[in-house]
């Protein structure tokens, strides 16, 4: 299974969009202190919808 999410920054207004096999491990990435990505900048982030697909194809069609 795949997750398509969908993240906001509170504090900046940001909105994040992402696929993923484990939305939970990926949301605890997006949020740790030793994130070094993009999304570095704009923690902390909160999960405000998801999405589930069987196939990885569709998650990937669906985040663009």
């Amino acid at each position: 299974m795949f997750h398509v999410y969908v993240l906001h920054s509170a504090h900046t207004g940001k909105i994040y969009i992402g696929f993923t096999s484990n939305i939970e491990a990926r949301l605890i990435a997006h949020n740790h202190p030793s994130n070094k990505g993009w999304t570095m900048s704009f923690m902390p982030w909160k999960l405000i919808h998801s999405e589930v697909y069987e196939a990885k194809e569709d998650a990937m069609a669906r985040e663009k």
